[in-house]
């Protein structure tokens, strides 16, 4: 390992949350007044994510009174606080860049389910518990009962 890499591992953030495009989350950006140093939060949506290591950045997209407003941020700056996900989106691109172009209920985006939900994923999952011989309806309490120890 040579010294630009030691250098650069010292200045990773430890607790980053893991963005991809479609999801909406709340940075809070140090910003400096004058003499003074501010906390400023942003939520929107964000729209690409680039780089890598010390160099990644995401741009978030948000509209406010008919303005579209996006900011780039360094993931791992100092000037970033902290960065929550409020909410992950299920898209099909790296680049959102269409949003841009759609106002309304076009620019809305639907939300990522983890572990996957609806009937084709119980379908697949009754599936493969067949193929192992367990029945189909095991891991489930008849009547929604759970034991009370």
């Amino acid at each position: 390992m040579n010294v630009i890499d030691q250098l650069e591992a010292e200045q990773l953030k430890v607790a980053v949350p893991e963005l991809r495009p479609g999801d909406t989350v709340r940075v809070h950006a140090k910003v400096v007044e004058g003499t003074r140093e501010r906390i400023q939060v942003l939520e929107g949506l964000v729209i690409r994510v680039t780089g890598g290591g010390l160099k990644r950045n995401f741009t978030v997209r948000r509209v406010a009174n008919g303005v579209g407003v996006e900011r780039t941020f360094l993931l791992h700056s100092p000037r970033i606080d902290k960065v929550d996900v409020v909410r992950h989106g299920q898209v099909r691109q790296a680049r959102l860049f269409y949003l841009r172009g759609k106002i309304g209920k076009d620019a809305r985006i639907k939300e990522r389910r983890e572990g996957g939900t609806g009937s084709k994923a119980e379908a697949q999952r009754s599936r493969t518990q067949r193929r192992q011989g367990a029945p189909a309806g095991a891991g489930r309490r008849a009547g929604g009962e759970e034991d009370a120890e």
